[in-house]
């Protein structure tokens, strides 16, 4: 296909992709797949070859490439990045959207926000919640916050990439939301990974200890509906410890670091949550459930 050789000339593909790493290239190949006019870019322009070849226009410069359509999805290393490339495209004639999937904090995502304000443009933050190769299925969610006019706007092109979800019209919470649940899969994955150590400590196979943690425990002990029945509580404040206290939990969470001590397993994980137990047995949950942890998780790391 032809590369775009005037960026005056406004509207000449369906959307545009700046950024062709893994996850931008993944983004593009869905949107061809779909048979959506596409434009590329990339710092790296041979990046793009293979795009190309199966239908993609190439635009010289990110300013043709903003300019070569109404939807522009950016996918970069981080916002500084976005500021610095994305800065030689400024100015536009306020028709066109930037979608920036590019991972970072809310405060950069709403500055991102002012920024593209200022120029023009209108302005969506996102989060890619899959790898790439899930991106196209339909239950690849991407979270997006800003106005929600402009994500129905788009929505018809951008719906091939998956189970599209608008959070609010704060530009920050698609960042917030995304760095909640990473938190939540590492500290699952360090949990399984440290569990793991313990069992191989004694010599017992990993794919055994899995057995039973994967096939039993989590489904059945912390299984997602238990956990979304809780969180009403935490909603309210209630943490009734009639089947078990933080006292309870303190006391489990001393034995998990005394035995990873004993069975030379590395400890600082169990003692960061033993003190984290203790920090609130110390600001009065005591006789509360180990879900009153949410009120000291609350307080802030200048206040525990």
């Amino acid at each position: 296909m032809t590369d775009i050789k005037d960026h005056r000339y406004s509207h000449e593909t369906e959307v545009t992709v700046v950024g062709l790493g893994p996850m931008g290239t993944a983004l593009a190949e869905v949107f061809l797949a779909g048979d959506r006019s596409l434009t590329v870019w990339n710092r790296t322009p041979g990046r793009a070859d293979g795009l190309v070849a199966k239908g993609a226009r190439r635009a010289a410069t990110v300013a043709e490439a903003v300019a070569a359509s109404p939807l522009t999805i950016v996918c970069l290393n981080d916002y500084a990045t976005v500021r610095r490339v994305l800065g030689s495209a400024a100015g536009t004639d306020g028709t066109r959207t930037l979608v920036n999937l590019t991972s970072g904090t809310p405060a950069e995502a709403r500055a991102a926000a002012d920024w593209a304000a200022g120029h023009g443009l209108d302005y969506l933050d996102g989060a890619i919640m899959v790898p790439p190769p899930l991106v196209g299925n339909t239950d690849a969610v991407f979270l997006f916050s800003g106005p929600r006019q402009v994500l129905d706007r788009h929505r018809a092109t951008m719906a091939a990439l998956g189970d599209l979800r608008h959070l609010g019209a704060d530009p920050g919470l698609a960042a917030l939301f995304n760095t909640a649940l990473l938190g939540m899969m590492y500290a699952t994955l360090n949990g399984f990974l440290h569990g793991a150590a313990l069992v191989d400590s004694a010599g017992v196979p990993a794919r055994e200890f899995a057995e039973l943690a994967l096939g039993w425990f989590m489904p059945v002990v912390l299984n997602p509906a238990g956990l979304a029945e809780q969180a009403s509580g935490l909603d309210d404040g209630a943490y009734p410890g009639d089947l078990g206290t933080m006292e309870m939990n303190l006391n489990a969470l001393e034995h998990i670091a005394r035995t990873s001590a004993e069975q030379g397993v590395h400890t600082d994980l169990p003692r960061l949550m033993k003190e984290l137990a203790e920090h609130a047995v110390s600001r009065g949950h005591g006789a509360e459930n180990y879900f009153a942890m949410f009120e000291l998780f609350k307080l802030g790391p200048s206040r525990d």
